[in-house]
């Protein structure tokens, strides 16, 4: 069973930085697509960055120039580098994995003041 936990969530104030992880309980090798999507309250789920076979990566339009994603193969891990925050970055973050099937992490709540 697949398992994807978060870390790195909380408050930041605008303009602020956050640095999210995301660990899984295996290789991230064995997966094709790894990456973040996020749920403000009240909206839909939505893309934030996604890494595919290891090496492309892409990005949801309001994220693009302030968050980086990044792996590390080592820990089996993806990370996502969160600058510039914005109040409307604020949103439940979820680390999200295709392997054999969708796999989702938890969550963490990231909230920006303003």
């Amino acid at each position: 069973q697949v398992q994807l936990v978060e870390s790195g969530g909380g408050l930041a104030q605008a303009g602020g930085s956050l640095r999210l992880s995301c660990a899984a309980s295996g290789s991230i090798f064995t997966f094709s697509v790894i990456g973040w999507y996020r749920q403000a309250l009240g909206k839909q789920r939505e893309l934030v960055a996604l890494v595919t076979r290891g090496v492309y990566t892409n990005y949801g339009d309001s994220v693009k120039g302030r968050f980086t994603i990044s792996t590390d193969s080592a820990k089996n891990e993806v990370s996502l580098q969160m600058n510039n925050l914005k109040p409307e970055d604020t949103a439940v973050y979820y680390c999200y994995a295709r392997g054999r099937d969708d796999y989702w992490g938890q969550g963490t709540q990231v909230t920006v003041s303003s």
